[in-house]
């Protein structure tokens, strides 16, 4: 069974329809790539996938449950996380106290134990900060694991938002243009982690601008031009479509 199930999905913004009649699954285990040119509602998918946006029809299903009506903390709760092009890393805050905010979904301790400081509050708190210790050298960055994280490199902050989401314990993970603002050496090093993410038995969905990138890691594409699909299958495949090179190259 499909671990993502996208349904004729459709966004409208008053006479816009930014996403038409769009179809696509994700299987378990696959890492599965969303490209297009710029406006081609690639975020507006996304944002519609983890309940940012409300869909103006179709369905969203994941793990075989109607995302339609939940917000993106309840989403979040069933087992999706997401990053974004934009990285934010809490002020203020080290990378390790960043990735231990990734699992305050997972966290039982309410406002009246933590107060009081209970026992238990105690043992939870140790856990999280293990298991976020665990991610940062997951991904290589365990050394920064006590910096400042709006000090670190662009890269390494990227790592560290990879890790925040990881915390959650997703069981599908979203990506949006992981390698944005990333140089050669950053951007293949972020495709090496996101190969050893689904590794550990995470699917990855992301969309992204990187064509190496794409092709590099990915089992399957989806092409998206003006809202609507125009192609998914393998990036050899991908890359040999007509209608694909059309949009990304025009016609003489």
């Amino acid at each position: 069974m499909a671990l993502l199930e996208i349904n004729k999905l459709n966004k409208r913004f008053g006479g816009l329809l930014a996403v038409n009649d769009v179809s696509f699954q994700v299987d378990p285990g696959q890492i599965k790539a969303v490209i297009g040119p710029n406006g081609a509602g690639k975020t507006t998918l996304f944002n519609m996938i983890s309940g940012t946006f409300p869909a103006t029809s179709g369905t969203v299903s994941f793990k075989g449950r109607e995302l339609k009506g939940k917000k993106p903390f309840q989403v979040a709760t069933l087992g999706m996380a997401r990053t974004f092009q934009n990285i934010k890393m809490f002020s203020g805050m080290t990378a390790l106290e960043n990735v231990m905010v990734g699992r305050h979904v997972l966290s039982s301790a309410g406002f009246m134990a933590s107060m009081f400081r209970m026992p238990w509050v105690w043992k939870e708190e140790k856990d999280i900060r293990d298991k976020s210790m665990e991610l940062l050298a997951l991904l290589e960055i365990e050394e920064h694991a006590h910096t400042d994280a709006q000090s670190l490199a662009f890269g390494q902050q990227r790592a560290v938002e990879l890790a925040r989401a990881l915390a959650l314990e997703p069981s599908l993970l979203l990506l949006d243009e992981p390698a944005a603002g990333l140089n050669m050496y950053e951007t293949a090093e972020v495709g090496r982690l996101i190969t050893r993410i689904r590794d550990l038995g995470i699917t990855v969905l992301l969309v992204e601008h990187d064509m190496s990138l794409v092709m590099d890691i990915s089992d399957e594409v989806v092409v998206l031009c003006f809202g609507e699909k125009i192609a998914e299958d393998t990036p050899k495949n991908i890359q040999q479509n007509p209608e694909v090179i059309k949009v990304y190259l025009g016609e003489e």
